[in-house]
C-alpha cells in the first residue's frame, strides 16, 4: 500500500497482499488525539517516522478528505513491518477545528452552534469507539507535555457507550471467521494506550540546570553532588506515568481484570513517551540523522544474501528500529540513562503483539489472563467491514437497522461530556416552576387569548430571568406547551364576541344544532353564547320597550327580537315589506363568498344572462317588456301636458327638481314595481300612450336568484342579483298624518322630556297667481275658509291685501321629520342636527325646520345627553326615522344609505331603493341594531374613535311635486 486512504475505501478496495505475508498476522495501531498547527506536530508526521517514508503530506491532510470539518479515519497498511496504521482526524486537530468553524456560517444562534459542536464530538466518539474495538495498540497524542484530564471523562463515556452498543456490535459480527472471544467481546484483545506528549518549552535544560516544573527532584544537588540518574525528559515522562496512572485508577477506567476495561496500560513497561523539541541547528541535526542512517552496523555484513535468508534479514531489519543510536541500558560518559527513541518505545509493544505474546496487563491478588487474537488482514477486514456498516456508515439493511439503534444509544455521552448542557438543564428545570406561578398568578377561571398570552409574556419574562444555557430554548417551548395545557383544561373562555364587541362568558363550548337543548354536563358544554349584557330597545314602530339579550348573530339582532315584540305591538299594522330571498329549491345554499360578479348587461332580448348558481329559471329570458313595448314612449304628463305651457302669474319660477307626476293607479303600480325590484319600464306591455322604444333592462330589472341566498346583510360590496333570508329593516305605518300632533309630539315610552317633537319640513307644491286662487277660494268667512287641521294656511302672508294684482303666492304642504337615537338603557331623543338634541321648552312644537338635518351627514352614533356615573362615553345610535307625508299631491321618496364606519367600510342599504313612501302617514323606518359584512360585524366606536366616520349619508329623503292628471 504506496499511499493512505480512508478506511471506507480500504475496506471496500481488493487489497493484493504479498504472498510472503498474506498468511501472517498484522498489528493494529491506531492513533487519535490533538493536534495543533504548527508543521511537524501532525498525529501524521509520526507515522512517517515510524515507517521511514514520507506516508503523509507535512502540512497534514487536504480539505478534499473532509470537507465539511467532520471527523474521518485514514488507513495505511506497511505490508513489510505487518502494521497497520489507522489515523483519527477530528475537530479536536485545529486545521479540522477551523474547517468546521467556516462551515458553521454566520447567523447561526448560540442552541443551534451548540447542538452542531455536539454531534461532532458524538460523532468523533464513535469513530474512537471503532478504534478501540479493532486496534491492538493505541497511541494518544497530545500537541503539549501536560495531561488533559478532560480524557478521563471521555473514556468513561465510551465505556458506558461501548457497555449499551455491545449487543449490537455482538449481533454485527456473530457470522463473522473469528474466534469466540472476539465475537463475544466485540474486539481482538483490550488494547494498550500509549500516550506521546509534545515538547512545547515548559521542559527547559540549560547547563547543569534543570527544571522539570513537577518540584522535588529537578535540580543537581548542592555541593556537587553526582547527577541524576534519568534525564530530566525521562523523569517526566514517569511523573506522568504516576499521574495518568492514578487518575485513571481513581475513576475506575482502570480495573485489576483487564478484560473487563476499555484499555489497559502496562504495568511493568514504559507507556508515556515525550517527544523532544525541535534542535536550535536543524542543519546539525539533519546530518546526525543522515550518519545513524548511513552508519553499517556492527553485525551487518558486506555480502549479498538471498533466499530465505534474505527473507529473514529483511523482516529483521523492517521490524527492528532504524534509529539505533544507542542502547537503553547503555550509560552516558556522565552515567545518566539514554533516552530511547520513538520507534523504539513504540516497538517494544509492538513486538508482543507480532509474537503472539499478547498484553498480560491485570494486577491484583488474582490477575485474569484476557484473550488475544492477531489475525491476518482478510480476517480482519471482514470484521471492520461489519462494524464499519454499522457504526459509521451503514450498508446493507440489517447493518443500516443496527446503525440506527447505535446512533440512538448515543444519547449516553450527554452525560459525561455535555456538562454545560446538563448544567443549562438543572438550571432551567428549576426555572419552570416559578414561571408556571407567574402565569397563574391573578387569573380568573376562565380566560381568553389575550389574557394568555399576556400571561405567558410575564411567564416567560420570569424564565427568563432565571434559565440559562442551550436548553433555554427548549424549555421555553416547554413552558409555552404547558402554560396552553393549563388554560384549555377547563380554563379557556368562549372567543365569541358579540356584534357588540363583548366576550361570551361561558367557557369553551358548543352552540347547540337546530332543535337541541343546552347541556352544562357535556364535555365541552353545549350553551348558547352569552355575554351577560343587557340593554333596552323599542320594538319596530316604537310604541313598546323590552329588554334584550346581547345578540350574536345577525338574525337575533335585526329580526327575531323585533319578531318577537310584533306579536305584542305592531303586528298588525300597515307596513311596506322589503323583498327578501324566495327559495326555488328545498335546499339553497348561500352565495360564496368570493369576487362580486359582474355586471353583464346585455342587448335586448336576452334578459338576465348566466349567474353562477342560476341556471335557467323561468322568466329569465325574454320578458313581456323587456323588449320592445308599447308606452315606453312620451306619456301624458312625461312631455308637454295640457296646461303646462306658460300661464300667467307664473313669472320665474323657484328652482325645484323636476318631478314626474302620476295618478293613483300610477303611484300603486310605482310601489308594486320597486317592492319588486323592477323599474316603471317594466309594469306592463302597455304604457299610457305614444310610441315605444327599445330600451335594454337595467340591473333593477333582473328577478333575485331563488336558488342561492345572501348570508349577511345588503350593502354596497354585495354581488347583484342576491336577496337575503331576512330584511334588518322594517317600515310601518303608524296611522294616518294627523296620528301626529305637533303640540304634544310622539307619544311613546322612553323619550327624555321636550325631546319628542318632530321637525317640520316645508315643501313648495306650485306657484300660482293672486287672481287665480281669489277665484276658487270662498271669501265668505264659512267654516270651508277656515283650514283644515293639521294642515297649514296655503298663501297667506302678510295682511290682507298685502299681495297685489298679479303676485305670485306659494302653495306649500308641511311634512315632519324626526330623527331618534336610543341608548342601550332605553332612553330615546330626537335629533335636529349632527350635535344638537331637540329641546321643546314652548307650546306650539319645534321650531327649527329639518333642513339641516336633511342636507347633511347624520352621525349614526352620538354621545347620550343622559351620561352615567362611569368615566366610560355611553353612546346613543339612530334607531328610527319617522316621516309625516301630508295628504297633498307630494311625492317623498326614502332611500337611507348607512356607512357604519371609516372607509373602507361599505355603505348598507335596504333590499329596496328610492321608494315612494304614499302621502297621508305616519311612517317609521327601524334602522338596523347592528351592521354585518361577510368579513366581520361592524363593531360600535370605541372611546378614541371619531364619531364622524360612522354617518348616515345626506339625501335619505327626498320630495317631488305631484300634479293631478289632466281632466
Amino acid at each position: 500500500m504506496a499511499v493512505p486512504m480512508s478506511v471506507g475505501s480500504l475496506l471496500l478496495s481488493e487489497l493484493i497482499e504479498d504472498p510472503l505475508y498474506k498468511d501472517e498476522g498484522l498489528c493494529v495501531l491506531g492513533i487519535f488525539g490533538k493536534s495543533a498547527m504548527q508543521p511537524g506536530s501532525a498525529k501524521e508526521s509520526l507515522i512517517n517516522t515510524l515507517a521511514d517514508k514520507h506516508v503523509f503530506p507535512l502540512f497534514g491532510p487536504d480539505e478534499t478528505d473532509c470537507p465539511g470539518g467532520g471527523s474521518f479515519i485514514q488507513a495505511y497498511y506497511n505490508q513489510e513491518s505487518r502494521v497497520l496504521y489507522l489515523v483519527l482526524t477530528s475537530v479536536c486537530d485545529n486545521r479540522q477545528l477551523l474547517r468546521a468553524c467556516e462551515s458553521l456560517g454566520t447567523g447561526i444562534g448560540h442552541s443551534e452552534a451548540h447542538d452542531f459542536w455536539k454531534g461532532a464530538e458524538k460523532q468523533h466518539c464513535l469513530q474512537l469507539l471503532y478504534l478501540f474495538s479493532l486496534c491492538h495498540v493505541l497511541l494518544l497524542v497530545h500537541p503539549t507535555c501536560s495531561f488533559d484530564v478532560t480524557y478521563d471523562r471521555l473514556f468513561r463515556a465510551l465505556d458506558g457507550l461501548r457497555q449499551k452498543v455491545l449487543p449490537l456490535l455482538r449481533a454485527a459480527i456473530k457470522d463473522s471467521p473469528v474466534s469466540k472471544e472476539w465475537k463475544v467481546n466485540c474486539r481482538p484483545c483490550p488494547p494498550r494506550l500509549l500516550f506521546v506528549f509534545q515538547m512545547n518549552g515548559a521542559l527547559k535544560v540549560s547547563g547543569g540546570t534543570v527544571g522539570t516544573g513537577l518540584g522535588g527532584n529537578g535540580t543537581d544537588a548542592p555541593g556537587g553532588d553526582k547527577p541524576k540518574k534519568h534525564s530530566p525528559r525521562r523523569r517526566l515522562q514517569h511523573a506522568l506515568e504516576d499521574q495518568i496512572y492514578r487518575i485513571f485508577r481513581k475513576s475506575r477506567v482502570l480495573t485489576n481484570q483487564s478484560s473487563n476495561c476499555l484499555f489497559t496500560v502496562p504495568a511493568n513497561q514504559a507507556f508515556v513517551y515525550v517527544v523532544p523539541g525541535h534542535d536550535e541547528d536543524p542543519v546539525g541535526a539533519l546530518l546526525g540523522q543522515l550518519r545513524a542512517n548511513c552508519a553499517l552496523r556492527e553485525n551487518d555484513t558486506g555480502m549479498s544474501v538471498s533466499g530465505p535468508r534474505r527473507y529473514q534479514q529483511m523482516r529483521h531489519t523492517a521490524r527492528q528500529p532504524s534509529f539505533t543510536v544507542e542502547n537503553s541500558s547503555l550509560s552516558s560518559a556522565g552515567g545518566q540513562l539514554v533516552d530511547c527513541t520513538l520507534k523504539e518505545f513504540l516497538w517494544q509493544h509492538i513486538e508482543l503483539v507480532l509474537t503472539k505474546k499478547g498484553f498480560d496487563d491485570s494486577v491484583g491478588r488474582n490477575p485474569q489472563p484476557s484473550h488475544f487474537e492477531l489475525p491476518n488482514y482478510t480476517k480482519w477486514a471482514q470484521v471492520a467491514c461489519r462494524l464499519y456498516q454499522v457504526m459509521i456508515d451503514g450498508g446493507d439493511e440489517e447493518s443500516a437497522e443496527l446503525g440506527i439503534k447505535v446512533q440512538g444509544q448515543l444519547k449516553v455521552l450527554e452525560g459525561f461530556l455535555d456538562a454545560d448542557a446538563k448544567f443549562s438543564e438543572n438550571r432551567c428545570q428549576k426555572a419552570l416552576p416559578l414561571a408556571h406561578s407567574a402565569y397563574q398568578s391573578n387569573l380568573p377561571h376562565n380566560y381568553t387569548t389575550t389574557v394568555h398570552k399576556n400571561q405567558l409574556t410575564q411567564a416567560l419574562r420570569v424564565y427568563s430571568q432565571h434559565a440559562r444555557g442551550v436548553a433555554f430554548q427548549r424549555y421555553a417551548l416547554q413552558l409555552h406547551e404547558d402554560c396552553y395545557k393549563f388554560w384549555s383544561n377547563g380554563h379557556q373562555l368562549c372567543e365569541e364576541r358579540s356584534l357588540t364587541d363583548q366576550h361570551c362568558v361561558h367557557k369553551f363550548h358548543l352552540l347547540p344544532k337546530p332543535g337541541e337543548k343546552p347541556e352544562m354536563d357535556r364535555n365541552p358544554p353545549i350553551l348558547f353564547h352569552n355575554s351577560r349584557g343587557r340593554s333596552t330597545s323599542s320594538c319596530n314602530c316604537g310604541r313598546k320597550q323590552a329588554p334584550r339579550e346581547d345578540p350574536f348573530d345577525i338574525q337575533a339582532a335585526n329580526f327575531d327580537f323585533y319578531q318577537m315584540l310584533e306579536e305584542k305591538c305592531c303586528g298588525k299594522m300597515e307596513r311596506i315589506h322589503f323583498p327578501v330571498f324566495q327559495p326555488s329549491t328545498l335546499d339553497p345554499a348561500p352565495a360564496c363568498d368570493e369576487v362580486p360578479r359582474p355586471e353583464s348587461v346585455v342587448g335586448s332580448g336576452d334578459g338576465d344572462g348566466e349567474r353562477p348558481g342560476d341556471g335557467e329559471r323561468p322568466g329569465d329570458g325574454e320578458r313581456p317588456g323587456d323588449g320592445e313595448r308599447p308606452g315606453h314612449g312620451e306619456r301624458p304628463g312625461d312631455g308637454e301636458r295640457p296646461g303646462d305651457g306658460e300661464r300667467p302669474g307664473d313669472g320665474e319660477r323657484l328652482k325645484e327638481k323636476e318631478a314626474v307626476a302620476h295618478t293613483p293607479g300610477d303611484s300603486t303600480s310605482l310601489s308594486l314595481a320597486l317592492s319588486l325590484g323592477q323599474s316603471t319600464d317594466s309594469l306592463g306591455p302597455y304604457g299610457d300612450g305614444g310610441e315605444g322604444q327599445e330600451k335594454r333592462p337595467s340591473l333593477v330589472d333582473r328577478q333575485p336568484s331563488t336558488v342561492e341566498y345572501l348570508p349577511g346583510m345588503l350593502h354596497s360590496g354585495c354581488p347583484k342579483g342576491l336577496l337575503p333570508k331576512f330584511s334588518s329593516w322594517s317600515l310601518v305605518k303608524l296611522g294616518p298624518a294627523k296620528a301626529y300632533n305637533c303640540h304634544t309630539g310622539l307619544e311613546q315610552p322612553g323619550f327624555l322630556p321636550s325631546s319628542a317633537f318632530l321637525l317640520p319640513w316645508d315643501v313648495v307644491i306650485r306657484c300660482r297667481a293672486e287672481d287665480e286662487a281669489g277665484l276658487s277660494e270662498p271669501l265668505d268667512g264659512g267654516p270651508s275658509s277656515w283650514p283644515a287641521p293639521n294642515k297649514a294656511l296655503a298663501g297667506k302672508r302678510g295682511g290682507v291685501g298685502g299681495l297685489g294684482r298679479g303676485r305670485r303666492r306659494d302653495d306649500v304642504a308641511r311634512a315632519f321629520v324626526g330623527f331618534e337615537y336610543e341608548d342601550s338603557r332605553g332612553r330615546r331623543f330626537l335629533s335636529s342636527g349632527p350635535d344638537k338634541v331637540v329641546k321643546v321648552l314652548g307650546p306650539g312644537g319645534a321650531k327649527e325646520p329639518a333642513t339641516r338635518a336633511l342636507n347633511t351627514d347624520m352621525p349614526l352614533y352620538i354621545p347620550s345627553p343622559a351620561q352615567g356615573r362611569g368615566l366610560k362615553p355611553h353612546y346613543a345610535q339612530l334607531s328610527r326615522l319617522f316621516i309625516v307625508v301630508p295628504d297633498a299631491p307630494l311625492e317623498i321618496t326614502l332611500n337611507p344609505q348607512v356607512q357604519p364606519g371609516p372607509p373602507p367600510c361599505p355603505v348598507f342599504h335596504p333590499e329596496q331603493t328610492e321608494l315612494v313612501l304614499p302621502p297621508d302617514g305616519l311612517w317609521v323606518l327601524r334602522f338596523p341594531y347592528s351592521y354585518v359584512t361577510e368579513r366581520g360585524p361592524c363593531y360600535p366606536p370605541k372611546e378614541n374613535q371619531p364619531l364622524a366616520s360612522y354617518r348616515v349619508l345626506k339625501g335619505i329623503l327626498r320630495a317631488n311635486t305631484a300634479s293631478t292628471p289632466p281632466q
